[in-house]
């Protein structure tokens, strides 16, 4: 089981300086990844906040602006969206950032992708939240044909995108009930969030059984969890039970003051974790 952790691309975190001190040193440890977050724009008032969303998170970089920027101050871990929400951005620009993020980082690139909740964010957009389904399958299906020929067929025009995408895994975010055929037809792995171990494992087994009856083979599992790093022992036992139960890539998430705490959680799931595992 890979071991990641999330880097905050958002709030008081989100400054260059900042940004590239804690990526450095992620890319400095053994971890396999770092993971950041999606809001292009928030409403002064969240009306129906069942997800939690901080009210005021700062300044919120661009994931796939990051992603360039990662690009370019790390040399060896693998990062990603966790989740880009694709209905947001039109599709050929999706496909011809990812295409220049793989380019600038050597293909180190996770896309983990969800279809978007946030009903002001959608109204901001102009982007019919009823439509995000369907515009995620779209962009998905194009994201797969770039990766097959530049030239590709977008409003009925041929283009030629260049250069050709080299595509990253897909995850897929979101409820067993929609993630597994979506990830099954145009992804790579399902990405389910705070879910315990023993929650999990049915739903792995089964996700992985549809896999395997639709040709596809074992798909990745990426689940994001706050490990209780205070208490070591629970943690350890956590992070095993999410092995056991088939997740192929844990990552622990918290937030953090300073680039010196950052470190010191890297060192926990980097040493303490790992080692256990």
């Amino acid at each position: 089981m890979e071991l990641a952790i999330n880097i905050r691309n958002w709030g008081p975190t989100a400054t260059p300086e900042f940004l590239r001190t804690c990526a450095e040193a992620a890319d400095a440890s053994t971890l396999d990844a770092i993971w950041f977050n999606d809001h292009i724009c928030l409403p002064p008032v969240i009306e129906n906040n069942t997800y939690g969303i901080p009210q005021d998170m700062g300044d919120i970089i661009d994931p796939l602006a990051f992603g360039n920027y990662l690009a370019a101050c790390t040399s060896r871990i693998k990062f990603g969206t966790g989740v880009l929400v694709v209905p947001y951005r039109p599709m050929i620009l999706t496909s011809k950032l990812v295409a220049s993020i793989q380019a600038l980082s050597g293909g180190r690139f996770l896309l983990g992708i969800g279809p978007g909740y946030l009903e002001e964010e959608f109204t901001a957009l102009g982007v019919n939240k009823k439509r995000r389904g369907k515009i995620t399958d779209e962009t998905l299906a194009f994201l797969h044909a770039c990766s097959e020929s530049p030239l590709v067929e977008c409003n009925g025009q041929a283009v030629e995108l260049k250069p050709q995408l080299n595509r990253p895994p897909i995850l897929i975010g979101g409820n067993a009930s929609v993630a597994f055929p979506r990830a099954i037809k145009l992804g790579d792995g399902w990405m389910p969030v705070g879910a315990l171990p023993d929650e999990l494992k049915p739903q792995i087994a089964d996700f992985q059984k549809q896999a395997a009856d639709a040709g596809r083979g074992k798909l990745g599992v990426y689940q994001m969890k706050t490990l209780p790093l205070e208490n070591p022992v629970e943690a350890i036992e956590l992070a095993a039970g999410y092995k056991e139960a088939g997740v192929t890539h844990l990552v622990h998430t918290q937030g953090y003051d300073s680039p010196s705490q950052y470190k010191e959680v890297i060192d926990q799931v980097d040493k303490e974790i790992r080692s256990k595992l």
